[in-house]
């Protein structure tokens, strides 16, 4: 390594060690960590072109929704629950093929590509470029499938080898390995990405997965997409270990500061609370917190989340109102729906768009190959 790689591995890991400690300051963490999932999530599944926002994931997770009907924010969904199992899981299973296909199952089920084997790996070959691609036009073309298996078996023990490596530089390797082997016929992007937050974890790099690092992915996402081609043409894995390297870094600085922020937030409003909550202040403590969790609520949700009664719960949903700590966003007189605005803002004002152009070469991306028909 050169002296411009170790000095950004030296900086990525003194930034993740100060977003770990930071969430010490956290009274109940865990209580936060949700919005950090929550935003990475939004922001993995726009780089494939889905154009769900934290808001509509929000607002369905707080039944304001319908999910029954098909909708980009299930798919986001479907992510958030694809990486708790999976952070579950490595307290009794490390990152294997198994866990791959495990994530691959429920990133993919119920959405766009359930039709595409969801937890499987494909057996058929597939192919990068644009939608009028071919097999000889195609930007990249992944291994066959029986070159596949043994390229997996080869990521598996790479994994698992214990050789000394700094940690972060076998992540981005790891990541970019694993996105060049693409063993399934959709989802690989964010089965990928969620790889990197599995092994931050699983080193204890992190304790919680506080990393969302697709926002940088996202901000640079032709470099993103280049960089993980220059491997595949040229071998060029020093420059996309910088790449990664510099987004680690970025991405910790910036979580640390939100995490700070978080921490004010909370200590304005719970004194705000003490000054004017009164004989309530106790049930008003208990929304407060609740709120980092969901910030956006109805009547009956508080009514769930607090343990009081409807009539209850309505009086301390206006007592916040009135007090500022919610907007009424719906415009209803019925089935309101309410916004802790000020911490649901300090992860939306970080969302990147996209342009029109980037959003149709996101959904052209991934062509695929069907051997069993010859489509």
């Amino acid at each position: 390594m050169d002296d411009e790689m170790w000095t950004l591995l030296s900086n990525a890991d003194r930034a993740l060690g100060r977003l770990d400690g930071s969430t010490e300051a956290l009274p109940n963490p865990d209580l936060f960590v949700l919005m950090y999932v929550r935003k990475e999530a939004v922001l993995s599944a726009q780089i494939e072109g889905t154009q769900a926002s934290l808001a509509e994931v929000l607002e369905l997770e707080a039944q304001v929704l319908d999910a029954t009907k098909p909708s980009d924010a299930l798919e986001v969904v479907n992510y958030i629950d694809a990486m708790n199992h999976g952070l579950g899981r490595l307290k009794d299973l490390p990152v294997s093929l198994r866990l791959i296909r495990e994530i691959h199952g429920r990133v993919i089920d119920s959405t766009r590509g359930a039709e595409k084997n969801p937890g499987e790996f494909r057996t058929s070959q597939n192919w990068i470029g644009a939608s009028s691609s071919n097999l000889k036009t195609a930007k990249f073309i992944p291994p066959p499938p029986h070159e596949m298996q043994a390229a997996l078996g080869d990521l598996e023990r790479f994994v698992h080898d214990e050789t000394p490596m700094p940690s972060l530089l076998k992540v981005g390797l790891v990541h970019a390995q694993f996105e060049t082997i693409h063993p399934f016929l959709d989802g690989n992007g964010r089965v990928g990405r969620l790889l990197i937050t599995f092994r931050l974890c699983e080193r204890r790099i992190l304790q919680r997965p506080l990393l969302y690092l697709s926002y940088y992915f996202k901000q640079h996402r032709t470099e993103y997409y280049d960089r993980l081609q220059s491997v595949r043409d040229h071998g060029d894995w020093e420059g996309w270990l910088k790449f990664f390297l510099r987004g680690v870094y970025e991405v910790a600085q910036e979580a640390t500061e939100t995490a700070r922020y978080i921490v004010n937030l909370r200590e304005r409003h719970r004194q705000l609370i003490v000054d004017q909550g009164g004989r309530s202040a106790g049930t008003m403590m208990r929304l407060l917190d609740q709120l980092f969790d969901h910030p956006v609520v109805t009547v009956s949700l508080v009514e769930r989340l607090v343990g009081i009664k409807f009539p209850n719960a309505n009086n301390l949903v206006k007592s916040f109102v009135s007090m500022g700590l919610l907007e009424e966003i719906s415009g209803r007189e019925r089935k309101r729906v309410f916004l802790y605005g000020e911490y649901f803002r300090l992860f939306h004002d970080q969302e990147v768009e996209l342009s029109e152009e980037d959003i149709v070469e996101s959904l052209d991306e991934e062509q695929t190959l069907h051997q069993a028909d010859g489509s």
